[in-house]
């Protein structure tokens, strides 16, 4: 990637140094171009067809800053226009451009005119510190920075001039607090120019960048084409396709891949989609009442507070009859109370790299959908390997490894692309997980999540879920503790329900054997927390955990 503004572009060969792994990533994107699964159709050419086909499709924006709501024709032209701006600021086919914004209605426009461009977007979480942002700046190569003014609390203007990269970059502020140098949104719309000719985009250019959320390391950079995003979009195994009359409420920040697929959903579903801005259960409430909302999506801990409601009779969810979690390890009790109260309940995997690689079926059982993130989704192929690279029996758990159309083409760090693909173009994703005889995925753990203690490998994840089943604990994540003797030891970090007290260890482990589990996998140190640092994806940061013991440890 080179950067400057003569254009940022992307030499897809160059992210593989291995000449036989690009060889065999090559292969792959033909034969699913052969088969259908790649075809020409770029964001911009569904946009394109949805305006045509259903344009009163309106996706809601609710904030308590900047409302808004937008239909199908009108974000077709708008960002048109939109497209012809950034043209004449500059932007080329290629550039790198930063985007840190919330959910509203201009981010949509951004992300859909860049596409119009070629140019190639960087979503960034909007509650991501200048830290993490400049980072994520410097490592993209971007040519401009696009953020608000000010979002809530947070003084934007105050964290640019806290980044070092922005030096460099042009900005663009939505709002009226300028930095020095920066364009405002409404002098760049005044540029627009419904006279000016863009270029056509090829569907196998490169089309964004997302970068992970960094739970185990510093995040890498996830490049998609408009090819694969488009393959996810129309295999949303979730999503009603083209079925009109649904309506789904989507809490994901627009900076994650969650969120930047739920605001182009309608485009390719034909869903009805209402986003919020910040997560807040009142709101949602309110939101899923006045929209007769009938599909909720989120991380456990979004479900989780909206189910707790619908048990206590809270009649604003009477609309709801589906509901889907993923982005973090889903707990099989959240899904039975889910189904319980009638939302046909759905987990599912993915990740940035590959955004749904499985999930649950309405047509399975519900003991299926709530101890499984179900089969693997249509033209995905799922490998359960182990450690030398031979496949797994079923039942027997090893590593997840995945092909699909809709899977990344590969990292913007060639050596990360070494590290994480195998030969045949398999993804490593680092996930433990089995499969049944049915053919239905369940993640286990994560490589690096695995806590071994006396050479025993013990699985995080089910240590969390039998710590949650103790009658004065909402929330659990468990790490290796270092230890000299057994290398490592079990740590729970606990958030206790509202008005109750972390147990002790001696209650936990009354509590693990009144469960019947293996004494190695009673945890042998209580951390009580407040809350567990999370990514905007809900997933915990185990690292931050890690970090706070050794910081203990050294006290």
């Amino acid at each position: 990637m080179r950067s400057g503004r003569e254009g940022n572009m992307i030499d897809l060969d160059s992210l593989f140094s291995d000449v036989e792994m690009a060889r065999e990533r090559r292969a792959l994107a033909e034969r699913w171009k052969s088969a259908g699964l790649h075809d020409e159709t770029s964001l911009s050419d569904a946009l394109e067809q949805a305006a045509e086909n259903d344009p009163s499709n309106t996706i809601v924006f609710h904030s308590s800053e900047n409302p808004g709501r937008i239909r199908l024709d009108e974000l077709n032209e708008q960002s048109r226009r939109v497209a012809t701006a950034f043209a004449k600021h500059g932007v080329q086919r290629g550039d790198v451009v930063a985007v840190q914004l919330p959910n509203r209605v201009e981010t949509l426009l951004v992300y859909t005119a860049l596409a119009r461009l070629g140019a190639i977007f960087v979503p960034i979480v909007h509650i991501y510190g200048p830290n993490e942002t400049d980072w994520i700046l410097r490592a993209c190569g971007a040519r401009m920075f696009i953020c608000p003014d000010r979002w809530g609390k947070i003084d934007f203007c105050e964290r640019i001039a806290q980044m070092p990269a922005c030096e460099a970059l042009d900005l663009v502020i939505l709002g009226s607090n300028l930095p020095s140098g920066a364009t405002s949104w409404d002098d760049l719309l005044a540029l627009r120019d419904p006279h000016h000719e863009l270029e056509t985009i090829a569907a196998g250019d490169p089309l964004l960048i997302v970068y992970t959320s960094g739970t185990t390391a510093e995040p890498k950079g996830v490049l998609h084409t408009h090819q694969t995003l488009m393959a996810e979009l129309r295999n949303m195994p979730h999503m009603p396709m083209g079925s009109g009359g649904e309506t789904s409420l989507q809490p994901w920040p627009a900076g994650h891949i969650g969120g930047l697929l739920a605001i182009l959903s309608p485009v390719v579903t034909g869903i009805r989609c209402i986003v919020l801005d910040r997560w807040d259960v009142e709101e949602a409430l309110t939101l899923s009442e006045k929209y007769q909302v009938t599909m909720l999506a989120g991380a456990p801990f979004h479900l989780s507070a909206l189910v707790k409601l619908k048990e206590q009779g809270d009649p604003r969810l009477d609309s709801v009859k589906e509901a889907t979690s993923g982005g973090a390890g889903v707990p099989p009790e959240l899904v039975e109370r889910c189904e319980a109260v009638g939302w046909l309940t759905m987990r599912s995997y993915g990740s940035s790299e590959h955004p749904t690689a499985s999930a649950g079926s309405r047509s399975g059982t519900s003991h299926d959908r709530a101890f499984s993130d179900g089969a693997a989704c249509a033209n995905t192929e799922i490998r359960i390997t182990r450690e030398d690279g031979g496949e797994c029996d079923r039942g027997e758990p090893g590593e997840v490894w995945l092909r699909g159309p809709e899977q990344f083409i590969g990292y913007t760090d060639p050596e990360r692309n070494r590290e994480s693909f195998a030969a045949g173009g398999w993804f490593r994703s680092g996930d433990i997980g089995v499969v049944d005889e049915l053919g239905n995925l369940n993640i286990t753990d994560r490589i690096k999540d695995i806590i071994i203690r006396g050479g025993e490998n013990l699985s995080s994840l089910e240590i969390e879920d039998l710590a949650v089943r103790h009658d004065d604990v909402a929330e659990a994540a468990a790490v290796g503790w270092p230890d000299a003797r057994y290398g490592e030891r079990v740590c729970v970090f606990v958030v206790p329900i509202p008005g109750k007290n972390a147990p002790a260890v001696i209650d936990f482990i009354a509590h693990f054997e009144t469960l019947g589990v293996a004494k190695q996998k009673t945890p042998e140190k209580i951390v009580s927390l407040a809350e567990l640092p999370r990514t905007p994806a809900g997933k915990v940061k185990k690292h931050a955990l890690r970090r706070m013991l050794a910081e203990q440890s050294t006290r």
